[in-house]
């Protein structure tokens, strides 16, 4: 058996691709021509594993990337409808009603971001109290 780390075959990199692109694990053993049993058995492997892990990571990085790209855009397309006046009102009391929603959930996440560090801050300075009482 490989180890952690170690190249993987054609075939397995071929499996990895499928698993990210099939909705299923049956669908994808079929498009990287192999077993569905087969394909269950490298996903029990360490190395096979970390790697699946790693593109889907990978793949979700390049999609947040995108996404990212195109708020600009989503926010100028929400800023032109709230400001037309020729808009039907429900358009813009939708679009109101989105951004508010967003700012709400911004301001928490910015409130949980900031008490999370107070409380990191926190362990920390337990921790190295404990180091020096020791």
């Amino acid at each position: 058996m490989k180890g952690h780390g170690e190249k993987l075959s054609r075939k397995q990199e071929s499996a990895i691709a499928a698993l990210l692109q099939c909705p299923t694990l049956a669908t994808a053993a079929q498009r990287a021509g192999i077993s569905e049993a087969t394909l269950w058995r490298w996903l029990q492997r360490p190395d096979f594993e970390a790697r699946y892990r790693a593109a889907r990571e990978a793949s979700v990085t390049q999609a947040i990337t995108q996404l990212q790209q195109t708020t600009g855009h989503a926010v100028a397309t929400l800023r032109e409808i709230i400001e037309d006046t020729e808009a039907p009102a429900s358009s813009r009391v939708a679009v109101a009603k989105t951004v508010l929603d967003l700012a709400f959930r911004l301001r928490e996440t910015e409130t949980l971001e900031e008490r999370l560090a107070v409380l990191e801050a926190m362990v920390e300075r337990t921790h190295a109290k404990k180091g020096r009482s020791s």
